[in-house]
């Protein structure tokens, strides 16, 4: 009974700033998960756009680097995405996206699985020149 529920999408001008928001629900509090958004423009594959791994740490991919933050409120409930500089590049329908983080040896570390199991429906986000 996972839900994730985007919202906060919209139609904004470049340069301007537009801030997500994913709910989340029915995680197993015994687990650690890991959460990301991605995105898809029509015509493209869907893309990683930023995650936040099961201890906090975070990670971009590089056409976003200082200009998305992710992040979690302190119950861990809402999963959100600073957007900043919004450029037409970043025109997409974007999706969070959650599983639970896999121990990794021989350092015996967490680490995200290669694909996300719980998925949201998605929130459209424009940006217009």
């Amino acid at each position: 009974q996972v839900q994730l529920v985007e919202s906060g999408g919209g139609s904004v001008q470049a340069g301007e700033s537009l801030r997500l928001s994913c709910e989340v629900s029915g995680l197993d509090d015994d687990s650690r998960y890991c959460m990301a958004w991605f995105r898809q423009a029509p015509g493209k594959e869907r893309g990683e756009v930023a995650r936040i791994d099961s201890s906090g740490k975070t990670y971009y991919v590089d056409s976003v680097k200082a200009r998305f933050t992710i992040s979690q409120d302190n119950q861990k409930n809402t999963l959100s995405l600073q957007m900043t500089n919004l450029t037409s590049g970043d025109t997409a329908m974007y999706y969070c996206a959650a599983d639970k983080a896999r121990w990794k040896l021989p350092k015996r570390i967490r680490v995200c699985p290669p694909e996300f199991g719980y998925w949201g429906q998605g929130t459209q986000v424009t940006v217009s020149s």
